[in-house]
């Protein structure tokens, strides 16, 4: 019903977009005359119809809220919904407004450049959440027009924590509960300014060893799904499953085994993550400088080679195919989003550097050659300068953070001192240095 609710929102949209913005001029079929949809609403209870507030005017004349969204459109259609379709009414409330929210994010993941929202179908719409209502009492929790039920509650709330929303989301091997919660009094997670960073430490993400670090430390990668055991596995479960006709429940129980194996890899490689995440972090370091790297580019197919006839020609996209498997197993954006939540607990600088030629340049002349490189040994054709190319370019990678450090305090002091100079006798706050971090930390940036 959730899904079904969804689908109607996204084609209520796009369908009221198409009328009054592609369209033209259209007949209205009530009115039975012609009509402009750029002057007129095609229907007064879509998506973008009835765009203002019924709310107070000022003495103006004009409506003092702003024009409503098609999410605040839609949520307020809500009771409508449920006249003309009574079966919504053992839905919460709180759950189909949420419903519509989703789509808000989506749209709004398409305007920051991600793709346009799709319709969703079994596979890609497993869950629903709640903002208000529930209620945990041990091991039963209590979710609106559900009831109470038992759950294995892994992880007590702490006290002085309330519930702020519960989401419920279908997984292979059953159903999870992640209920988010707030406690005020509770302080945020201040960073430490980059005038107080006198220790990075550089860290560089491969496949054959998930990291290398400048202190020339290496963790292993397992590679979760591309051993050879799990290939093999997966293999099979994947046979098995294009074996069965399409549509029976032999197929559906040969896909359910399938996801399990695939969830239990997830699993194993998310837990390796966070060990991984705690132990860079918990160096003695008071800054960790990572690679800034676009995953999903490094992901893309080769482009097209043709020749003079238009025929197709190899192009290295077979050869390439292994190698995403291998970044998708290795999980970098994920692991560098867990080295980034533990670094702000911990008080602890996240700096991004550009990772362009950092295992190609050499640390010695600085000389840049691709052919400095061959595999993990690294010669520099200039000077004859040689290490371990992946621990090389965490030790590069560490230089260039600690130059982003250094440039920003050169320009914090550089403003601290010309504050000095205007009023070197004043015994204001705003002449402390204390006091000026945050100002000259948004200067420096800028």
């Amino acid at each position: 019903m959730l899904r079904s609710h969804y689908n109607w929102c996204l084609g209520d949209r796009i369908a009221q977009y198409n009328q009054q913005y592609i369209q033209g001029e259209y007949c209205d079929i009530r009115a039975k005359s012609e009509a402009c949809p750029l002057t007129c609403f095609v229907s007064k209870n879509g998506a973008t119809g009835s765009p203002w507030k019924n709310t107070l005017f000022d003495k103006e004349g004009k409506p003092k809220n702003p024009r409503r969204s098609p999410g605040d459109i839609q949520i307020t259609a809500l009771p409508e919904l449920k006249q003309a379709r009574p079966w919504y009414g053992g839905i919460d409330a709180t759950v189909l407004q949420q419903n519509v929210k989703r789509l808000d994010i989506t749209y709004q993941n398409f305007f920051d450049g991600r793709g346009f929202p799709k319709f969703k179908n079994r596979s890609n719409f497993t869950s629903f959440t709640y903002s208000m209502g529930v209620k945990v009492q041990g091991s039963k929790i209590y979710l609106p027009k559900l009831g109470w039920m038992r759950f294995h509650n892994s992880r007590p709330i702490p006290n002085g924590f309330t519930i702020k929303a519960a989401t419920v989301r279908q997984r292979q091997d059953g159903w999870f509960l992640s209920i988010r919660i707030e406690d005020k009094t509770v302080p945020d997670y201040i960073a430490k300014p980059l005038a107080e960073v006198n220790k990075v430490i550089g860290c560089d993400l491969g496949i054959t060893k998930l990291v290398h670090l400048s202190d020339r430390h290496q963790i292993d990668n397992p590679k979760f799904s591309t051993n050879k055991k799990t290939r093999h596995l997966l293999k099979i479960r994947q046979k098995s499953v294009s074996r069965k006709a399409k549509g029976s429940n032999n197929r559906k129980k040969a896909a359910q085994k399938l996801g399990r194996l695939h969830k239990r890899i997830a699993d194993k490689r998310q837990a390796y993550q966070w060990k991984v995440a705690n132990k860079i972090v918990s160096r003695n370091v008071d800054g960790i400088a990572l690679e800034d790297l676009n995953v999903s580019g490094m992901m893309k197919r080769c482009r097209v080679k043709t020749d003079n006839r238009g025929r197709f020609m190899p192009n290295g996209q077979s050869r390439k195919k292994g190698l995403n498997r291998a970044i998708a197993d290795a999980g970098w954006s994920d692991l560098i989003l867990k080295i980034e939540y533990l670094a702000v607990k911990q008080g602890k600088v996240v700096i991004k550097v550009n990772p362009q030629n950092s295992s190609r340049e050499c640390r010695s002349c600085g000389h840049i050659h691709a052919s400095n490189r061959n595999r993990e040994k690294f010669i520099c054709t200039e000077c004859g300068y040689h290490e371990h190319a992946d621990i090389g370019a965490a030790k590069t990678i560490r230089d260039r953070g600690l130059e982003i450090v250094r440039r920003d305090s050169a320009k914090l002091g550089a403003r601290h001192l010309n504050a000095q100079k205007i009023s070197p006798r004043s015994k204001s706050k705003r002449s402390e240095f204390g006091n000026l971090i945050n100002q000259d930390i948004k200067a420096a940036k800028s």
